[in-house]
């Protein structure tokens, strides 16, 4: 028993160690602040949260994407995908943010394509049989640029709400510019958006 806790001691300590550098695709994390070079983006990470892996968020957007294609019934890929930062506080609060090269053929179609991935993804809940609702699309400014704001509200079947989850986009240096903030008590939602609203942006 005691050779198992001592094992047990040193993973978490291990696990504590890692260079969370190593967890994104882009950018770099110095102390608690973030920032990235592509999107001229710079944000603090609140105390008492947790670096989300590579290997999670990749095995979370495959599922997200499995479900997204056999909705549309047509094959969309992430191979062009960044992770940008990512941390969570457990299984349900959680802030996530990626980026992804978005090259316009005509003015408008970042937002028509921004509108339909929301109508996809609220289809996509109507078809594995979750209840949801979104609200209406609304510009947030944070320093000085302007994001497209939606959110769904997700329900068990006895109706009662069980996660909220606000998406925030932008296209900024071509890059389709993402931010996923979830959460289920308002103490883990407040620390987030905070964090998030304080973000500065290169102008």
């Amino acid at each position: 028993m005691k050779i198992k806790l001592t094992l047990l001691l040193l993973i978490v300590l291990f696990s504590c160690k890692t260079d969370p550098n190593k967890q994104i695709d882009e950018g770099k994390i110095t102390g608690n602040k973030y920032h990235s070079k592509e999107i001229g983006w710079t944000m603090e990470i609140p105390k008492g949260w947790n670096f989300t892996s590579k290997d999670i968020m990749e095995e979370r957007n495959k599922k997200g994407m499995d479900a997204i294609n056999e909705t549309a019934g047509v094959e969309y890929t992430a191979n062009e995908l960044k992770q940008l930062l990512n941390f969570q506080k457990d299984n349900f609060n959680i802030f996530q943010s990626t980026s992804e090269p978005f090259a316009l053929g005509y003015s408008k179609q970042w937002e028509e394509n921004n509108a339909g991935l929301k109508k996809l993804i609220y289809k996509t809940f109507q078809q594995n049989g979750i209840k949801a609702d979104s609200t209406e699309t609304k510009n947030i400014e944070i320093d000085g640029l302007v994001f497209q704001s939606y959110k769904f509200i997700v329900y068990n079947s006895k109706g009662e709400v069980i996660l909220n989850q606000i998406l925030y986009s932008r296209l900024i240096n071509g890059l389709d510019f993402g931010v996923s903030i979830n959460y289920n008590n308002e103490s883990d939602k407040k620390e987030m958006l905070d964090a998030w609203f304080n973000s500065k942006f290169k102008k």
